[in-house]
């Protein structure tokens, strides 16, 4: 697979796996099926895995540090802390406090069983702490070599110019698809001028963009789509005016709708590196086979086009979710 560099000098796989699915969020988890998933994205050329520690709590960077130990695997680890939540609660607050945030930190190296993370993110941001605070903390831990680079979450240009004239900012991670482009407007000038990578998360639609959901579709136990705005039936249903749209072009393509999604994101910069989640080797192996594919200007402009007529329905967070955004 190719690679892309994020910042100065971390060099990742153009395509990295979004490991969050693996542990909570998307309805039940086999640990098995996980591994064998990170065992065929490290066969596939993948090696840019990341994770958090509120994910689970605690048991996705277990599992990444259990399947690290068996394999030896040389993959780069991005992790991230800020995010406090309790066991079996889905309720959190925002903690980036000094002693909390080197707390987190080597609590994840010891879950992860290694001795440095690669990229080090602040999950979302605490707005009445200065982002300098933050940063001189996250300088402190790359200097006793416990981070390699640091990494910021959902955050605003101006916080992220204010991080970057303390410390440089290796990438910034948001959410960003076809049907999710703010990043566009501000966030990405910003980083593309500071020399800042973009890490782009959810860039399926949390699964929406593949045509797999329709209004009226219904989630396992655990799902927390269910609670989305944009997946609420009479959303959902305007939505899918979107999706057809994806569909088509895909099928003149050749390819799968999920497969048009990430060539056309991997199309929009080479600082750009999406993160797809899966707990299925099948919809990996889908996912990867996009890095093959090329958008061309006339695809994406007939895209774009297509799009800007069809305005998304719906939050991409409940109102509490959307609290952390652009901090």
């Amino acid at each position: 697979m190719q690679h892309r560099t994020l910042g100065p000098d971390l060099s990742v796989c153009a395509l990295g796996l979004g490991c969050m699915g693996m542990s909570e969020f998307y309805g039940p988890h086999d640990d098995q099926e996980s591994l064998a998933v990170l065992r065929r994205a490290v066969d596939l050329g993948i090696d840019f895995f990341d994770t958090a520690d509120m994910y689970g709590p605690h048991h996705n960077e277990e599992l990444i540090g259990r399947f690290l130990a068996d394999s030896g695997a040389p993959i780069k680890i991005a992790t991230k802390a800020g995010i406090v939540r309790k066991p079996g609660e889905y309720a959190r607050t925002i903690d980036n406090s000094p002693a909390y945030l080197r707390r987190a930190c080597e609590d994840s190296l010891k879950r992860l069983r290694i001795e440095r993370i690669d990229l080090y993110y602040i999950h979302r941001v605490e707005r009445e702490r200065p982002i300098e605070e933050t940063m001189e903390t996250l300088a402190g831990l790359k200097r006793e070599g416990k981070i390699a680079h640091i990494g910021l979450c959902e955050v605003s240009a101006e916080t992220l110019r204010r991080a970057h004239a303390v410390h440089p900012v290796t990438a910034v991670q948001s959410e960003y698809s076809l049907w999710t482009r703010d990043v566009e407007a501000e966030i990405l000038p910003t980083c593309r001028a500071l020399g800042v990578g973009f890490v782009a998360y959810s860039p399926l639609g949390r699964g929406f963009l593949t045509g797999r959901f329709q209004a009226g579709s219904s989630f396992e136990e655990g799902d927390f789509r269910a609670s989305l705005p944009r997946f609420a039936p009479d959303n959902a249903a305007i939505n899918e005016a979107l999706v057809e749209e994806v569909r088509a072009l895909a099928a003149a393509k050749g390819c799968t709708p999920a497969q048009l999604a990430l060539a056309w994101l991997l199309g929009q910069g080479d600082d750009i590196v999406p993160i797809p989640g899966t707990k299925r080797c099948r919809y990996l192996e889908e996912n990867v086979a996009a890095t093959s594919l090329t958008v061309s200007a006339s695809e994406s402009a007939a895209l774009d086009h297509a799009l800007s007529t069809l305005p998304v329905s719906g939050e991409r967070y409940t109102a509490e979710g959307m609290k952390g955004v652009n901090a």
